[in-house]
């Protein structure tokens, strides 16, 4: 049994607190709109959005609106040479990575390669003039693309019906835009914080073996694949195909160009100073080995090419979309799910570059600006479109200043559009399949899983549970699954919050949890017990039930040591952050079963809103003020001379 300090509860200390008592202090009564006011600013406005607004002059303010919503004209202000120089080397550097990836992540997306490249133009422009990060390269990434060709090709065959299909894709990427903007417009950022970290990881981790596998198709040279993503059903197509259906040229083109790239990121990964390696690695190995087709006309011996992509950027997109009929939901559908994906992954991009270099971005800001790029696309012939986390790297680390790389990769983009793409008729389709392998492997995190297990089991759960969800269902289920286990975390967190029982630390006047403190001593005839969480109505009755548990518990141990019974429960309230009706209903039947068996209730540091409701319901006459204290050491201090009293 922990240790035990005798009946006055602390020396010195004890007298002390026994002559001076502060009194736990009623916060001023704020009225009903004043406090409504506040629950609003703290939940949409925290960041205090208008500060710059304070004080300014009619014209300033409109001039801060605009800038608010157009960043670029407050930093092109301060633009110079040396910072264009930067951008420019970043954006023909990305630019170079993002070609070749474009073509083959529009594949994935069931889609022809010149909307991946579509996707890289107009997107990054918009995102240029609004979004507030420096460092993030903007376009097509794996994981979106197939999420977003999984879910449309589960509605309409792209093979069968392939103009149909595309509409669905740019209706889906118009409400992608749609429900990003609305997030930041409406200031409900946080939303998307409730998918976790560790189920981010998980997601990522399955989505790029699901993307890798899917790649045998052009690695291998097969003509007949699955159209599922789960595991079971691809490397069955792979095997059955084995026989008759592999073509060996293929296997060679894919499997020397996936060592090159492999090889050049490892050469950029060990030395900072060549992170250009790996970034132009991708669009070497397609002018090599279209070059290679080209000139021994192996697309004849059943090399799988691209053949034509079109000439000319973007044309206007605005009568494909569906406002009505059986697919306008499904848009509205796929799009929600495909848009709170892509979010994720840019927000956490331009959060993760924002830190390294030290500057703020604006949540809301960002998905404005994402979303009002997407939906801007949708109208100019691309799919969704997002922050690239190995573009943004390649972009950082290029030494870019502002988006003004964008702008130039943009540039890039539409040259190659105009005058470029008959090039590509001869790109072997195996080459793309390597670069989209190499691509997705870095999303792989064992280390991030890992440390998710040493630090919390639960999160690991919703970590496999995405993880395993894709790699072995599919894509939009593993993500169910992650999002389903996250909620139940919080869930689990809210309606069983810890509780723990106090000691008193040896020669201190400090109290702690006897289980963390094992030499922190209990008070004899006294139990304090901490509750670490808000009570609501979803953990009240817990709460309650825990409480007495620990009661029953100590009263036996008590006992058993032969020491005195307990008489004196000490709620120390300091972490309860609120508290509701069915709380304080609680707490109430707490003290009337206390009081059945003549111990007294004691509530130590409720904070103010607490407090405020302790007394609204009138819980805090009934109990009495005498018996809430500003701390436990009061309490104890006040609590122990009775005890003696009781005693003799």
């Amino acid at each position: 049994m922990a240790k035990t300090n005798p009946p006055d509860g602390g020396g010195s200390d004890a007298n002390e607190n026994t002559s001076v008592r502060h009194r736990v202090a009623r916060p001023p009564k704020e009225g009903l709109l004043k406090e409504f006011k506040s629950v609003v600013q703290e939940t949409f406005f925290y960041d205090a959005p208008l500060r710059d607004f304070k004080d300014q002059t009619a014209s300033k303010k409109v001039l801060l609106g605009i800038q608010a919503v157009f960043p670029i004209i407050g930093w092109a202000r301060e633009y110079n040479l040396r910072k264009l120089r930067g951008d420019v080397i970043s954006g023909l550097t990305i630019a170079s990575l993002c070609i070749p990836q474009d073509i083959g992540y529009a594949k994935l997306a069931n889609l022809d390669p010149k909307y991946g490249l579509y996707s890289s133009f107009v997107p990054p422009l918009v995102y240029a003039g609004m979004g507030s990060s420096r460092d993030i390269a903007i376009g097509p990434v794996a994981v979106v693309s197939l999420l977003l060709g999984t879910l449309c090709q589960a509605v309409i065959d792209p093979n069968e019906h392939p103009e149909e299909y595309l509409r669905l894709a740019f209706t889906a990427t118009f409400f992608a835009g749609v429900f990003e903007a609305a997030l930041g417009f409406l200031r409900l950022g946080f939303l998307i914080d409730f998918l976790s970290h560790a189920a981010v990881v998980g997601f990522m981790g399955g989505a790029a073996i699901t993307i890798a596998l899917q790649q045998l198709k052009g690695f291998l040279g097969i003509k007949k694949f699955t159209k599922k993503t789960d595991i079971v059903s691809v490397m069955h197509s792979v095997f059955g195909a084995a026989r008759h259906g592999w073509n060996w040229q293929t296997i060679v083109i894919g499997a020397s160009f996936l060592t090159f790239l492999l090889v050049a990121k490892y050469i950029g990964k060990k030395n900072k100073k060549l992170f250009w390696v790996p970034a132009v690695a991708p669009l070497i190995s397609v002018v090599v080995s279209t070059f290679f087709v080209f000139i021994t006309r192996a697309d004849k011996q059943g090399v799988q090419i691209v053949r034509h992509i079109d000439q000319g950027i973007n044309p206007i997109s605005v009568g494909k979309l569906y406002f009505s009929g059986k697919y306008f939901t499904e848009g509205i559908r796929i799009g929600g799910v495909a848009g709170m994906v892509a979010l994720t992954e840019a927000v956490a991009i331009a959060r993760t570059f924002a830190a390294m270099k030290d500057y703020q971005i604006d949540g809301n800001k960002e998905m404005i600006a994402l979303g009002t790029m997407n939906v801007v696309g949708s109208l100019t012939s691309c799919y969704i479109a997002t922050g690239s986390f190995s573009r943004s790297a390649v972009n950082y680390m290029a030494g870019c200043h502002t988006a003004v790389s964008n702008i130039v990769m943009a540039i890039v983009v539409a040259l190659t559009l105009v005058f470029i793409t008959p090039l590509f008729k001869y790109t072997p389709n195996a080459i793309l399949a390597a670069i989209i392998i190499s691509a997705v492997l870095g999303l792989i995190d064992i280390d991030a899983a890992i440390l998710i297990w040493k630090i919390d089991k639960l999160d690991f759960a919703a970590c496999m549970g995405a993880f395993f969800g894709v790699v072995f269902i599919s894509v939009e289920i593993g993500l169910l699954i992650s999002v389903v286990i996250s909620f139940a975390k919080i869930l689990l967190q809210v309606t069983r919050p810890r509780t723990a029982v106090l000691g008193k630390l040896p020669r201190t006047n400090v109290y702690r949890n006897t289980l963390q403190y094992p030499d922190a001593a209990k008070i004899p005839g006294i139990l304090i017990i901490r509750v670490d969480s808000a009570i609501y109505f979803s953990n009240s009755n817990y709460v309650r039930e825990r409480i007495l548990r620990w009661l029953r518990e100590e009263e036996e141990k008590a006992k058993a040591a032969d020491m005195p019974a307990i008489k004196f429960l000490i709620i120390e309230m300091s972490p309860v952050t609120d508290i509701d009706t069915s709380g304080i209903h609680s707490i109430e039947e707490l003290h009337k079963s206390l009081e059945k068996r003549q111990m007294q209730l004691i509530l130590a540091n409720p904070g103010p809103v607490v407090t405020e409701k302790l007394h609204a319901s009138k819980f805090a006459d009934e109990i009495g003020e005498d018996n809430i204290f500003l701390s436990v050491g009061d309490a104890v201090a006040i609590c122990s001379p009775k005890l003696a009293e009781q005693q003799a």
